[in-house]
């Protein structure tokens, strides 16, 4: 066992991962928002510490969750990109969404979003992983 994981329970497995208060929020901006670059990630509304984020930008990459590569466009930048392994938590990721829209009333869903869960999560999510891959494949 790896000294960072507590023990092969497959939550506790999950946690030891993206289990901070963080870590799946910047996933969220890379996954569902098309944010690539720091200060992007940055200027979410939850507000996020210049290095909260870099330590937690460190970990997902160490983890084999995204990818750090340099701008094309500036090279003083980086841009982040989820890894098939991310792509992999798109279906989790839907199923906090649709628990979180349904208990919070004030919930910042976009009911159109939520629709085309519920509808067809199998077409959405291929759809999702076409539109990241293709974003990808730009950088």
């Amino acid at each position: 066992m790896s000294p960072s994981k507590r023990s092969h329970c497959l939550i506790s497995f999950a946690l030891d991962i993206f289990g901070d208060k963080w870590s799946l929020l910047v996933l969220r901006d890379l996954l569902f928002k098309d944010k690539q670059r720091f200060g992007e990630l940055l200027a979410a509304e939850e507000r996020i510490s210049t290095n909260i984020l870099a330590e937690r930008l460190a970990q997902l990459e160490a983890e084999g969750l995204i990818t750090k590569s340099r701008d094309k466009t500036n090279r003083r930048q980086y841009v982040y990109a989820p890894t098939p392994k991310a792509l992999d938590l798109l279906p989790a990721l839907l199923e906090i969404s649709i628990w979180s829209a349904k208990y919070d009333p004030k919930t910042a869903a976009p009911p159109a979003l939520m629709r085309r869960n519920r509808a067809d999560r199998n077409g959405f999510i291929r759809e999702l992983v076409a539109r990241l891959t293709r974003q990808n494949a730009k950088t």
